[in-house]
């Protein structure tokens, strides 16, 4: 039996774009986990019931590749499955579709719930998953890790300080937020002229409210290697590979 999927329409809004009038990664980020999130709350899998289990869920990894962003004004199709799941990891699947049904992003991420009690990883309860008819299997799919920092080449550094308005109700900076931190590293000129094709992020320890954080890039022409780090903590990692507009 394959998973259950769930679709839903969405208008590309002026806030959800760039100075270029396309979607923002981080948006995008959000659109995905809205949908999927609208997927849980029609199953009965809402926060409320989520939380009631003493867990919430967590990312860990995304992989996302992108054929093109869409532009303000576009009506496009999110579409998702949760495909997968073992013990401690699920594996969730997104797709972003134009009006005629092409793929304009495709994304892979793996989740996990975590205890409220311990902060940490927790077993994934059964009767979170049995909704979605996902597979329960013993081996996920690999998604691709991004790269360490190259640190003999130049490093450019941003500071960041963790506001109120970046914390989510697990307690910790919503994930779209470490995309706008991590772009805008880059200078504004090059993001003007580029997009971003082939997205790896791994999130590694949590950020909260009040931490200060560096977002760090090295590049090497058309890719871009990123970290988010809170002191000598790594909390994420980034590989980007872009192509000229």
């Amino acid at each position: 039996m394959s998973a259950k999927e769930y679709t839903e329409d969405h208008r590309i809004v002026y806030y959800e774009s760039d100075d270029t009038g396309h979607l923002t990664i981080a948006m995008l980020i959000n659109l995905l986990v809205l949908v999927s999130d609208d997927q849980s709350n029609q199953l009965g899998m809402d926060t409320a019931f989520v939380n009631s289990l003493g867990v919430g869920w967590v990312v860990t990894q995304y992989h996302l590749q992108v054929t093109r962003r869409p532009k303000t004004g576009e009506v496009v199709t999110l579409k998702t499955k949760a495909t997968a799941y073992n013990r401690y990891f699920a594996y969730r699947e997104y797709w972003l579709l134009d009006a005629q049904g092409d793929t304009l992003a495709y994304a892979e991420g793996i989740w996990v719930t975590m205890s409220y009690a311990t902060r940490k990883i927790a077993t994934i309860p059964e009767e979170l998953m049995t909704p979605y008819e996902s597979e329960k299997t013993g081996k996920l799919p690999r998604l691709p890790r991004p790269e360490r920092l190259d640190t003999t080449a130049t490093v450019r550094t941003q500071p960041y300080t963790v506001r109120y308005f970046d914390i989510d109700n697990n307690g910790h900076v919503n994930n779209a937020h470490y995309f706008d931190w991590l772009l805008d590293t880059l200078p504004a000129d090059f993001l003007r002229h580029h997009e971003p094709t082939d997205i790896r992020i791994r999130f590694e320890n949590e950020v909260q409210y009040g931490h200060q954080v560096a977002s760090e890039v090295v590049q090497h022409d058309l890719t871009t290697q990123h970290q988010i780090k809170l002191g000598t903590t790594i909390a994420a990692l980034a590989t980007v590979t872009w192509q000229k507009a």
